[in-house]
């Protein structure tokens, strides 16, 4: 198996965060139909749950090589 490249991660944490953030703006909103706002809610629940892995993941990456930015650089600064 081919180990994850810091870049990869990257990707999808910031992928899995924006794919969460707008979930979350829709599962919010009154354009979710009644009878569809529970699976919705499963899956920004998924989403969210899938961030928080990667997350991990990354904190562990970043304590073995220093020059990577933290989690808190890597979300909050623009691309």
């Amino acid at each position: 198996m081919t180990e994850l490249s810091n870049n990869a991660i990257i990707y999808a944490l910031l992928a899995l965060n924006s794919e969460a953030a707008l979930q979350r703006e829709y599962v919010e909103s009154a354009d979710v139909p009644a009878d569809e706002r529970e699976d919705e809610e499963e899956v920004l629940a998924d989403l969210e749950q899938a961030f928080m892995e990667f997350v991990d993941f990354y904190k562990g990456r970043c304590k073995a090589d220093k020059q990577l930015p933290s989690i808190d650089e890597l979300l909050n600064n623009p691309l």
